[in-house]
């Protein structure tokens, strides 16, 4: 019997997905996204496959083919690019040195422009290439891992200049340069639209876990993801990432759902630009620094959420936020999200604070993401890889 090209096209996506996913079946994308990134539908009805090596998924991520791409095993970039002996620095933050202490690359002039503190000094540096830059990621796609196993080890993503329409779900990225600030950021979002980061998790990162740059990210939602800061090389010195989630973005609109962050102590996230973020149903545990960085112009709704041993909850508060602050208070929320906001819970942590309300007419009309009671151990055991 004869298969036609078509035919026999088909039959090999359908092997290659039955292989790679043994029991499980037809691979897809789980739930859909809440919030701002409402309807993203990334690779579409695109037949699942699995890139057969980190060439090919490098090729598959960057390409104009709608795409769902499938990792079920780790994909190792480190050392593909070479490694890189320069100038660096040991900033005046490390006051640790040898002893779990983060040294600098000098990237964008970071050693040089004197933003590694008085007293820093020049070091040599040796560091791998690869997790310097990510892995671009085009329009339409679907990239979502199997089980536990999907892993991205030595290179992060981006996704940026254009790029519309992307589900990033239920993958591990791991082992930038953590010994180096400066030494990669694990998911970069930057000049894009209709961004879905589900159910992931981040860990041993030289910079930061998620970064939404200067140019428009637009509409994202970040939910279900866990944000593991334990490190051996802190800038704090003490264990805990420092650079964990920097939202800086023009025109932003950014939901924050259902993550768990924990053993940070800094920049978790760090916000500015002009963006509006919805923070709802979040675990915050074990930050011997700040979680929220409030900087100027940037607009946050924070409800639901719970902080646990948590040094300071908000560091500064130059733009505009709400805090939930009473029972009575929250029910101005209904307007303009649609319920009245949740409050927010402490144990052995400092407060939030801010009852800034003026901002928030500009949630009327948007996707917005529903807030419940928060509980740490349903946010704890419903976030990262293999939970969904």
């Amino acid at each position: 019997m004869k298969f036609s090209a078509a035919a026999f096209a088909l039959a090999s996506a359908i092997s290659v997905e039955g292989a790679a996913l043994g029991e499980r079946g037809t691979y897809s994308v789980k739930g859909a996204a809440e919030g701002f990134a409402k309807g993203v539908t990334g690779g579409g009805s695109a037949p699942c496959a699995v890139p057969s090596s980190p060439s090919q998924l490098k090729s598959w991520l960057g390409d104009n083919v709608a795409r769902c791409i499938v990792l079920d095993k780790e994909y190792n970039f480190k050392g593909s690019e070479g490694s890189v002996t320069e100038n660096g620095c040991r900033p005046a933050s490390n006051k640790c040195p040898g002893n779990g202490g983060q040294d600098a690359i000098n990237l964008a002039s970071w050693c040089t422009n004197g933003n590694a503190g008085v007293g820093s000094k020049t070091i040599k540096v040796t560091y791998d290439k690869a997790g310097i830059s990510g892995l671009l990621v085009g329009s339409n796609k679907s990239i979502i891992g199997a089980g536990n196993k999907g892993v991205l080890r030595g290179k992060g993503l981006r996704i940026a200049n254009g790029a519309k329409n992307v589900i990033v779900q239920n993958i591990h990225i791991t082992e930038l340069n953590p010994q180096f600030i400066w030494g990669g950021d694990a998911l970069a979002i930057d000049g894009s639209d209709q961004v879905w980061v589900d159910h992931n998790k981040f860990s041993l990162i030289g910079r930061q876990m998620l970064v939404l740059g200067n140019g428009a990210s637009n509409r994202v939602t970040v939910s279900n993801n866990e944000f593991d800061g334990v490190t051996s090389w802190s800038a704090t010195c003490d264990g805990h990432h420092y650079w964990a989630i920097y939202l800086t973005g023009s025109n932003d609109m950014v939901t924050l759902k259902g993550n768990y962050i924990h053993h940070t102590s800094g920049r978790s996230p760090k916000t500015g630009g002009n963006s509006l973020i919805h923070a709802v149903n979040n675990y915050w545990y074990a930050n011997t620094g700040h979680a929220f960085d409030n900087g100027a112009g940037s607009q946050i709704v924070a409800e639901g959420n719970v902080f646990q041993n948590v040094n300071t909850p908000l560091l500064e508060k130059k733009g505009s936020f709400f805090a939930s602050p009473s029972t009575g208070a929250n029910a101005v929320c209904s307007a303009s999200l649609k319920h009245t906001c949740q409050m927010n819970s402490f144990g052995s942590s400092g407060t939030l604070g801010g009852a800034d309300t003026g901002f928030l007419a500009n949630f009327a009309g948007k996707n917005v993401a529903t807030a419940q009671v928060g509980s740490a151990s349903a946010i704890q055991n419903g976030s990262g890889v293999g939970r969904i």
